[in-house]
């Protein structure tokens, strides 16, 4: 099956996942045939489909045409026949046991098209087991959303002993025509990529308290608030459910042996029915304010260990193919929300450091989970998962910085698994970032923007700056962030913010350095730092009111309310609102404008309006320096001989 032949994807199985990934499909403009075992069921996913089209049409991520639209395009069924028998696709996402799915496949292979590529859903299971009750392994692969479906960016495409290279490449294709990234797990592995990091995690906090190392609190405060993950351990255990996480565990023990042993705390969690929220009580009580995890009170012997386990499994994923280190980080990223992938974690901590830490454990313990993985080994002996340090050009894990043409140069923020929220080192290169644009004589604008449609920046990401919670490190992070964003608002050539999604706290104060800001309609901007007993503190508390003056500047950060972007307009903020869909054209073609523009005016101008803020008569004298200084350059007499011929000026910066 090419890619380009699907038009009909049959989903099996209308469950949060079936009835998620059906909607992914229908938005994306597939025909598709949801299935369930009893009418009741496949109704209410088709109801809960439904429902989702019309919230996203409420909050204008579509129109309402559209989720009619995508609406019409599925059909709930429960006869196997009819959904399958014209499915390029089978998508099957039923209950996570073998003996379930198996029976499934069994069914559907009697009707499905010879040449429809079967992917299962499975989050840890067996491609390669599954694959062999049906007649077309070589078709057979799996393709692992994550939930909730219509929000998680990841799917990984995983590989069965059998499965074709043209398999992969059709799902992989189909995953991105779902608006999703794929990520390929090279080999059948249980857990594959993210479940294989995240589910040891869990597991290893739970043996951290089992053993009277640490407190709940302990861990989970040293896993959010000290490594920045999104949720502490127990607090995703029982986000994702207990039994779950357990079942996991309990299959990779069989397949993997005794260094998946699940801890026996986590087992009574599930025996005393404390399934996490689902049930109203896990590691939480969540009918008594759920997760209460201090912000203070991590440990650096936890956080190592966290850090040393997570480490060797990554060594593990290494040095068994199943992955190389940039798609492990990736998928961990995009799947787990994490900062940065558990390979770059480890790499600051400094691998040899988490070896001794796992060597030790493993001295006192003789536990197997502590084994020293070759892959790790390896890493540790090469400097690193992605090897030793070299002086050389600038990189950026953060953001992303190139040439886009007609002399603009993009800076990305390019952290969409966390709404493009601003950390310190996202700062520092963003500062590397405008001295390279600013030193490269082919570029003449800067075009700021956020990868994804859903934030340019949700603001600052406030869990990897919790540690710095005492006032004289406050008082140097709100430095940083003034000096940083001063340094973009300073750079000699426009800056044009393309603005799509949310621009809230220090991502609107971002947007705020820049020259002009173009806005998609669904964006949303505000400061709401007064409802954090806070106020902006990367020069918010200035710069606004220099653009839609006091009295209104006032209002936006007093109210810290959410304004959507034609009011921004109104108040000044905002130069041009466009549709959705014309954001990044519009942008760039504003950027290029202005690129074309006299460079050294430019310059100077912005010299002049910034030195004029608080001195008028320093503007005054900038302005009168500036203009004798330019009557005298090349460009300004190109501007005036286009300007007699009614031609356009072909400014050369001289």
């Amino acid at each position: 099956m090419d890619f380009e032949d699907i038009e009909t994807v049959a989903v099996l199985g209308a469950g949060n996942m079936g009835h998620g990934i059906a909607e992914v499909a229908a938005l994306a403009g597939y025909q598709v045939q949801m299935r369930d075992i009893k009418e009741e069921f496949v109704q209410d996913g088709y109801d809960n489909i439904e429902w989702s089209l019309n919230k996203l049409a409420e909050k204008d991520q579509l129109t309402q045409q559209e989720a009619d639209e995508a609406l019409g395009r599925v059909t709930a069924l429960v006869d196997v026949e009819d959904a399958v028998s014209d499915a390029d696709v089978v998508i099957e996402a039923v209950p996570e046991k073998m003996v379930i799915k198996k029976d499934v496949y069994t069914d559907v292979e009697k009707y499905a098209k010879d040449d429809a590529i079967f992917a299962t859903n499975t989050s840890s299971l067996s491609i390669t087991e599954l694959s062999e009750v049906t007649e077309r392994p070589e078709q057979f692969c799996g393709m692992h959303f994550f939930n909730p479906p219509v929000r998680m960016q990841l799917v990984e495409v995983i590989s069965g002993e059998y499965t074709a290279d043209e398999t992969l490449d059709t799902i992989e294709e189909l995953a991105e025509a779902f608006d999703k990234t794929p990520v390929r797990v090279r080999k059948d592995s249980p857990g594959f990529i993210v479940n294989r990091i995240l589910v040891p995690l869990m597991n290893e906090a739970c043996w951290l308290v089992h053993d009277d190392v640490a407190t709940i609190e302990e861990v989970d405060s040293t896993t959010k608030f000290d490594i920045g993950l999104p949720m502490g351990s127990f607090e995703l255990s029982d986000q994702v459910g207990n039994d779950v996480g357990l079942h996991v565990l309990e299959y990779m023990h069989e397949m993997l042996g005794d260094a998946y042993e699940p801890c026996p705390l986590l087992e009574r969690k599930v025996d005393s029915e404390e399934l996490g929220k689902k049930t109203g009580k896990g590691f939480y009580d969540y009918d008594d304010g759920g997760a209460d995890i201090p912000t203070d009170a991590g440990r650096e012997d936890v956080e190592n260990r966290l850090l040393a386990v997570m480490a060797n499994e990554v060594g593990k994923l290494v040095e068994n193919d199943v992955a190389p280190v940039a798609d492990i980080d990736e998928a961990v990223m995009l799947g787990g929300g994490f900062p940065e992938g558990p390979a770059k974690l480890a790499d600051k901590a400094g691998l040899d450091s988490l070896v001794e830490t796992l060597k030790t454990v493993h001295e006192e313990t003789s536990e197997e989970r502590y084994e020293v993985s070759e892959g790790l080994r390896s890493a540790a002996e090469a400097g690193g998962f992605y090897g030793a340090d070299e002086d050389s050009e600038a990189t950026f894990e953060n953001i992303n910085v190139a040439d886009v043409g007609e002399m603009v140069g993009r800076i990305e923020l390019d952290r969409p698994h966390r709404m493009n929220t601003i950390s310190p080192e996202l700062m520092d290169e963003l500062t590397d970032a405008v001295d390279i644009l600013s030193d490269d004589d082919e570029i003449r604008a800067i075009l700021l923007t956020g990868a994804g449609d859903k934030a340019f920046s949700a603001g600052a990401d406030v869990q990897s700056m919790a540690s710095n919670a005492t006032p004289l490190e406050a008082v140097e992070l709100s430095k940083k962030g003034q000096e940083t964003f001063g340094k973009l608002e300073k750079c000699p050539m426009p800056v044009v913010a393309g603005i799509d999604g949310y621009a809230l706290g220090g991502g609107m104060e971002l947007a705020t350095c820049a020259d002009l800001r173009v806005a998609s309609k669904r964006s949303e901007l505000g400061q709401p730092e007064h409802d954090l007993g806070l106020l902006p503190g990367w020069g918010g508390t200035q710069r606004l009111a220099n653009i839609v003056g006091e009295g209104r500047a006032k209002e936006i950060i007093f109210t810290a309310e959410r304004y959507d972007a034609e009011e921004m307009a109104d108040y000044g903020f905002i130069n041009e609102v466009v549709g959705n869909s014309e954001l990044e054209d519009r942008a760039f073609e504003l950027a290029a404008d202005l690129a074309a523009g006299p460079p050294v005016a430019q310059k100077f101008t912005k010299r002049a309006m910034l030195a004029g803020r608080d001195d008028t008569e320093a503007g005054l004298e900038v302005e009168s320096q500036a203009f004798g200084h330019l009557i005298g350059t090349e460009d300004v007499m190109e501007g005036i001989t286009a300007f007699m011929g009614d031609g356009e000026p072909n400014f050369q910066g001289k």
